[in-house]
């Protein structure tokens, strides 16, 4: 029997604690100063042999695991694609959590099934994506796209499920791509071997005519090419791939188009950004992370296909204890992917998209853009420094024009801080500093203390870094 008499109250403070969280959390340091092993250093190497009370829990919490918490929720977190787990989506959250539903099929509970299809059908439509994209949610994009090349697998290579790989199959990247393309092909047996990973232009952008080149190459060579993954705003740079080039030179040979969209796909809702998606039409999949720019709390990856059927080609199994009802209107999202097991992920971003409504979203989406333009500019206007790529979305990279250990220097030294957390990357060989912009606390007095810091530690920087 559940002790809801113990619980009321400490959820309460739970509640209250949470609110606070989210109304202060500048208070906290960005980032925590702790060394690898310190907090499993403080808690006890066993397990108690009796239970203790919740109060004692909520109290630990507070004093034991914060200080090693990095606050995502922070708006100097400016670090890989920075966001905000939003009021909303923390409720929608509490609420998954009591419920405990776990979406196996349809009857397990259609509410997991149902709302997770209207939830995505809103993204879709706000998105500019095709009527005939099918959605589902996974945790993370890497997962999404893993999907995607399992299905581009079962359409290369129909035996393949059965049989393991009977073809030597390809599939082409650009050299920007998110790392999840690696562990895709290795996931799905085509191997690193078979990346194929087509060089970039001056933006970043995978070159159509380099991988004209290599799908040719690869024919003559007898492989099967089988897939090309085109990213809408790359990790590093936020750099768009041309997707409509990208598909025009794939459907000859029937190749499966992933659109890695994970970060900049939130940036579709706002009508400036349509034309990036000219093409996606035509493409097979497409993956965007609401965890990511759309203030939904992590895990949340919405992605879609023109190919439903294939995908469940790829990886239906049904035991007698899954049957479930054949009304056509069932769906069964494990007939779709690998997970049987399902969250109700769907309540998170219903709440989400209910709470800000499509004309909140636009606003606040401009509103951070407007941000990182802001950082963009001091960046351009301060000849010490110059920008290191295009800064088309919330994200910016720059560096000094100074030697590498002193941008090292500089980025270390912020992090060091607690006070922001930026991130960094490599861009021709160049290290290169990286201000991601996604949190809906964030102002313009955070980016103007963040550009006095960078400043002030360029100064010093030569001195300090040995460059």
């Amino acid at each position: 029997m559940h002790d809801v008499d113990s619980f009321r109250p400490v959820a309460r403070e739970a509640i209250e604690w949470i609110a606070d969280y989210l109304a202060n959390s500048r208070r906290y340091p960005v980032t925590p100063r702790m060394r690898p092993g310190d907090l499993i250093d403080r808690l006890p190497a066993q397990g108690p042999e009796t239970g203790e009370p919740l109060a004692q829990l909520l109290a630990d919490f507070e004093a034991q695991i914060l200080p090693a918490v990095g606050h995502w929720n922070h708006p100097r977190f400016f670090n890989y694609f920075s966001s905000t787990g939003s009021v909303p989506g923390v409720l929608a959250e509490m609420l998954a959590a009591a419920l405990n539903s776990n979406g196996i099929n349809w009857v397990a509970t259609p509410a997991v099934s149902e709302l997770e299809q209207v939830a995505l059908a809103w993204l879709r439509q706000w998105s500019g994506l095709p009527e005939d994209y099918f959605g589902q949610i996974f945790d993370t994009a890497s997962i999404s796209t893993l999907h995607a090349l399992a299905a581009a697998r079962e359409m290369a290579d129909p035996d393949s499920r059965r049989r393991g790989l009977t073809k030597r199959l390809r599939v082409y990247c650009s050299d920007q791509a998110h790392s999840s393309v690696d562990k895709a092909v290795i996931a799905v047996g085509i191997g690193l071997d078979n990346l194929i990973k087509i060089p970039t232009d001056a933006a970043f952008r995978l070159q159509p005519e380099l991988l004209r080149q290599a799908i040719e190459a690869d024919l003559a060579a007898g492989f099967t090419p089988c897939a090309v993954v085109a990213t809408l705003g790359t990790t590093s740079t936020t750099s768009v791939d041309p997707i409509r080039e990208i598909v025009d030179l794939a459907a000859p040979h029937n190749l499966w188009v992933h659109i890695d969209a994970a970060y900049a796909g939130a940036a579709l809702l706002l009508p400036e950004f349509a034309s990036l998606l000219q093409g996606a039409e035509r493409a097979h999949s497409y993956v965007v992370n609401p965890h990511k720019w759309l203030f939904v709390p992590v895990d949340c990856s919405a992605f879609y296909t023109r190919f439903p059927e294939i995908l469940r080609r790829a990886f239906t199994v049904t035991p007698e204890y899954l049957r479930t009802t054949a009304d056509p209107r069932a769906v069964n999202l494990m007939d779709y992917g690998i997970p049987l097991g399902r969250r109700f992920r769907g309540l998170k971003l219903w709440f989400v998209l209910r709470y800000f409504g499509r004309q909140g979203l636009i606003a606040e989406l401009r509103r951070q853009i407007e941000l990182a333009q802001r950082l963009r500019r001091y960046v351009e206007a301060d000849g010490r420094f110059e920008l290191a790529a295009p800064a088309p979305f919330s994200t910016v990279c720059f560096r000094k024009r100074a030697p590498a250990a002193e941008n090292r220097w500089i980025a270390a030294e912020i992090n060091r801080s607690g006070d922001f957390f930026i991130s960094q990357t490599l861009l021709r060989e160049q290290f290169t500093l990286r201000v991601a912009v996604g949190n809906l606390a964030t102002t313009e007095a955070d980016i103007d203390a963040l550009w006095e810091r960078l400043t002030a530690l360029a100064a010093l920087a030569s001195a300090h870094s040995g460059g």
